[in-house]
């Protein structure tokens, strides 16, 4: 069983883990985060139920008490948790992951993420080799509802949008919960009815036959844009009017028309390693300041805090907030991206042109290579272009990135899966082939 991750547990329900490893995590839980109260929501997914009764199983016979939100957005615990001071939380979800698969995110104060480093591994040792001895006074379950306190928290961050035609596929997923009830029935929705087994495509926008379903919406609908949420939705993804793809670290950028010019805010932007050049050539006149940090929310949510940053976001589509207690909200994503596109459309201004002003690069998109010597590679590939090219920036905190004068990749084992994960962008179509094939190259000798 490898359901301990880097930023979560999670994998294959009764493969990778099962009810009897969910009954030791809350048993365990209150201990490692010191504390006797854990709010808990969930996902739809099938095996959900089950995981939920054994981990509420486990924290009540520890002692302690579940505050049970039930049905929710990841997003939603996180504002819970921040919000009403809870030191510990846990959303019960595999995120985008097929149907078969389960999880469970934990946070302790503040929403802050619990990662491998930050106490999941302490956890999985425990689980693996403690002995479990029942609390003879038992926790309790306490249902705990927040959805319509959520809901009004959302609205405060909904500005007209009258004249934007909006296409938004959920994905069969959470945010189905407040789509309606936040954007109103003009939009044209589709599968926007909870179900776990996820019917008409995976909850994973960043494979590209899972929207397919959106671009034909757009097409059809003549939308202005189209929205298309993850399963649990903590990430947001969108497409302009043509039906094309917007990798989702330039809309870092275009929410800097937001908080940077609308609101006149400045002081520093979160992207991660992986994300666009182009985003800070973007902000920072308009008075932002970039910070490159690690992938993942496990390191995002913390550094956020950390700087005092206004917002961030990262290429898989997750944007962080200030305003959200330092964590990540695809609803609130989605209401101010909407706001902004639909100011330029009152000036005449189509959402693929308000990205093409931004996306001034070439990009590879993420190439993944399955090998073991990930690490012997890296260091052959960021040798060569080091030797052969005046490197200008360099990064080596997840990964490395080199940055050149007209270009720059990033090349970083993946935290999750056996990967070493390639990107790299250019100004020039034919500097970015020469890139990537000659990197292709010296990988390919490790494989």
């Amino acid at each position: 069983m490898g359901a301990f991750k880097a930023y979560d547990i999670r994998g294959i329900y009764n493969t990778d883990f099962n009810k009897d490893t969910v009954y030791r995590i809350g048993y365990f839980l209150p201990e490692l985060l010191n504390t006797s109260k854990i709010l808990v929501g969930r996902d739809v997914r099938v095996s959900s139920p089950e995981i939920f009764a054994a981990l509420c199983q486990g924290i009540t016979d520890a002692g302690a008490d579940v505050y049970d939100v039930g049905l929710s957005t990841t997003p939603m615990v996180y504002w819970t948790t921040a919000k009403f001071g809870f030191e510990a939380s846990v959303m019960i979800t595999a995120s985008h992951n097929p149907k078969e698969y389960n999880g469970l995110k934990i946070s302790k104060k503040d929403a802050l993420p619990v990662g491998f480093d930050t106490g999941l591994g302490q956890l999985e040792r425990w689980v693996d080799e403690r002995m479990v001895v029942p609390n003879l006074e038992k926790g309790q379950v306490i249902p705990y509802p927040v959805s319509e306190q959520y809901l009004e928290f959302q609205k405060t961050w909904l500005q007209p949008i009258d004249n934007l035609n909006v296409a938004m596929d959920c994905s069969n997923g959470m945010s189905s919960l407040f789509v309606r009830q936040l954007y109103g029935n003009k939009i044209h929705y589709i599968f926007d009815e909870l179900d776990g087994t996820f019917p008409n495509h995976e909850p994973n926008p960043l494979e590209p036959e899972n929207i397919v379903d959106l671009q034909k919406l757009v097409q059809k609908t003549k939308a202005d844009i189209g929205v298309i949420f993850d399963g649990d939705a903590d990430r947001v993804m969108f497409v302009d009017e043509n039906g094309t793809f917007i990798s989702p670290d330039l809309m870092i950028g275009v929410l800097g028309h937001y908080f940077l010019e609308e609101k006149g805010l400045k002081g520093k932007v979160l992207q991660d390693i992986r994300s666009s050049k182009a985003v800070g050539e973007y902000v920072t006149p308009m008075g932002g300041e970039i910070e490159m940090w690690r992938v993942g929310r496990a390191f995002a949510a913390i550094k956020l805090r950390e700087i005092d940053g206004i917002y961030g976001g990262e290429l898989a589509g997750h944007y962080y907030f200030r305003d959200f207690y330092y964590s990540d909200s695809a609803l609130m994503a989605c209401s101010l991206l909407l706001h902004i596109f639909s100011t330029f459309k009152a000036k005449g201004i189509s959402v693929s042109q308000v990205i093409s002003k931004l996306a001034t690069y070439s990009n590879s998109g993420e190439i993944n290579f399955k090998l073991d010597q990930k690490l012997e590679a890296m260091n052959a590939v960021r040798d060569y272009f080091q030797n052969s090219e005046k490197c200008l920036k360099y990064y080596d905190f997840d990964g490395y990135r080199l940055e050149f004068e007209d270009w720059w990749f990033n090349i970083r084992p993946s935290n999750t899966e056996p990967y070493l994960r390639f990107i790299a962008e250019a100004k020039s179509p034919k500097k970015l082939t020469e890139v990537v094939e000659k990197s292709r190259e010296i990988i390919g000798r490790f494989q």
